[in-house]
């Protein structure tokens, strides 16, 4: 209440809303790895955080190469699936028969790991606990410390409550109900020796069957954690159901698969139609590429080898989603592939044009520009189809718009369903459709060719009102690429005098 004369402030919520667009290229990769977590999507923004968190390059996986490649290409976020075997052991020791640590994860790794666990001097219900890195010939390293722990459930620093929760290493467990604390321990190593199993190959059937699990309780559907991909890469993956279930995966989540041809394919093999070009209903939201590209391995003394180029792909959708947006072909001149040195299998323009109306990206070398990403068709991309997705801008452009308005008008829900909130969804809607337009994402010279959103009466029937929905028309023309350009010349004939 305002008592006296005077000048006042009061500040007032504008109720302003804006929808702001979606990252675009969170990249997602899956592979065996020889340590890392196995039982999440793990957040790796630098190749050197994967060389922390999963050990990095291995001559035995893909996966490594892949992720190495990525970020090379310009590529900044990813989540790593690390599938393991069967016959992974993840190492262990029991401390006093009453605490039972593990590593985090199976693997070797953890073999040059030590647990030391002291008493409490001033309380003897309570212990330190700490994690010991010693390499065979060097040094100990004190990794981690946690001390005051209790074997008490109801202790607020219940001892697998905290280290469970906060350690890096390891995972503890009561080994029956124990009472009192461990007795000390000096270093104890592992009793149970970590392995990191059998290597796990693409296109093989343990392989496979840990990428997608009959009960959904790992492989890509970890993932389902993530809040947020856009690009998924198997590297080497190339079994037609395999990729099929991925595509799916991806439709489901608004996500777009980068496709490796088959390892060893051949322009022949490509031309008859490879396997993994089968069309189904998901296939739009995938694209194909051959062949291989060569590259130095860093584990070879930099020998020249063939690696499948998913990783290198996502890197260049990264690199041109950053440098011109994802309405923008990543494809053509601009495309450099970091690291090249050429592909498995030099095309000439005629075969390339031959796969690029089938739908099959090609990869080329040229001696002025490198090595470039030569295509930019999803697998919808055959001329046959005449589909409304045949190019990956378009068709991730579309999923961009798709997720950015699903996030951006989910306050909607619950509010009164009127012309009030129809008015206030196309203001939104339109700002951020006319902010697509002024970046040169969508085609015409006036919003009103560019595109249209509709959110009323006819979009919205009193039934739909009835059962609480909500319906929101939004349509736009995409850019789409120039695949070839047409240059006509005419020699002019001298006159000639009489």
């Amino acid at each position: 209440m305002i008592n006296s004369p005077g000048v006042y402030i009061q500040e007032i919520p504008s109720g302003g809303r804006k929808i702001t667009g979606v990252s675009t290229s969170i990249a997602a990769f899956i592979g065996w790895a020889a340590q890392g977590p196995t039982d999440c999507a793990q957040r790796v923004l630098s190749f050197q955080d994967f060389v922390h968190q999963f050990g990095g390059l291995d001559r035995r996986s893909l996966l490594g190469y892949a992720i190495q490649h990525f970020f090379a290409n310009g590529g900044q976020e990813t989540y790593v699936v690390r599938l393991a075997a069967d016959d992974a052991v993840t190492a262990s020791v029991t401390i006093d028969a009453k605490l039972l640590v593990t590593a985090v994860s199976p693997g070797s790794w953890a073999n040059d790991y030590t647990i030391e666990t002291k008493q409490d001097s001033l309380d003897a219900t309570r212990f330190g606990l700490v994690v010991i890195h010693q390499p065979s010939g060097q040094p100990a390293v004190k990794l981690e410390s946690f001390e005051s722990l209790s074997m008490q459930e109801t202790d607020s620093r219940f001892v697998m409550s905290i280290i469970n929760a906060e350690s890096t290493y390891v995972k503890v467990a009561l080994i029956g109900a124990p009472t009192t604390p461990p007795a000390d321990t000096s270093a104890s190593p592992f009793s149970t020796a970590g392995s990191a199993g059998t290597p796990l190959n693409p296109n093989e059937a343990d392989f496979e069957s840990k990428l997608i699990p009959v009960g959904k309780d790992g492989g890509i559907y970890l993932l389902d954690q993530v809040d947020l991909i856009n690009i998924l890469c198997v590297p080497g993956e190339s079994t037609a159901n395999v990729v099929a279930s991925l595509q799916k995966y991806c439709h489901d989540r608004r996500a777009f698969l980068i496709i490796d041809s088959p390892k060893g394919a051949t322009l022949a093999t490509m031309q008859s139609g490879p396997s993994v070009t089968a069309v189904g209903t998901d296939a739009s939201n995938s694209a194909l590429y051959f062949p291989w590209i060569r590259v130095q391995d860093p584990l070879d003394e930099n020998r020249v080898r063939a690696f499948p180029p998913s990783g290198l792909v996502a890197g260049v959708y990264a690199r041109t989603d950053s440098h011109r947006g994802v309405w923008k072909a990543p494809a053509g001149i601009e495309t450099t592939v970091s690291g090249a040195i050429g592909t498995e299998i030099p095309l000439t323009d005629d075969e390339n044009g031959t796969l690029n109306r089938l739908g099959i990206n090609c990869i080329r070398t040229w001696p002025d520009r490198g090595t470039v990403v030569w295509g930019s068709r999803t697998l919808l991309g055959n001329d046959a189809f005449a589909s409304d997705w045949k190019y990956v801008s378009v068709r991730r452009l579309t999923l961009f718009i798709e997720e950015s308005l699903l996030r951006g008008t989910w306050w909607i829900v619950f509010e009164s369903n009127n012309e009030s909130l129809w008015s206030q969804v196309r203001l939104l809607v339109d700002a951020f459709m006319n902010d697509l337009f002024r970046q040169g994402a969508l085609q015409g010279t006036t919003p009103r060719e560019a595109y249209f959103v509709k959110c009323d009466r006819q979009t919205t029937t009193a039934n739909d009102i009835n059962y609480g929905i909500v319906n929101i028309l939004v349509g736009f023309a995409a850019l789409k690429p120039d695949e070839f350009m047409l240059i006509r010349i005419q020699q002019k004939a001298s006159l000639v005098k009489a």
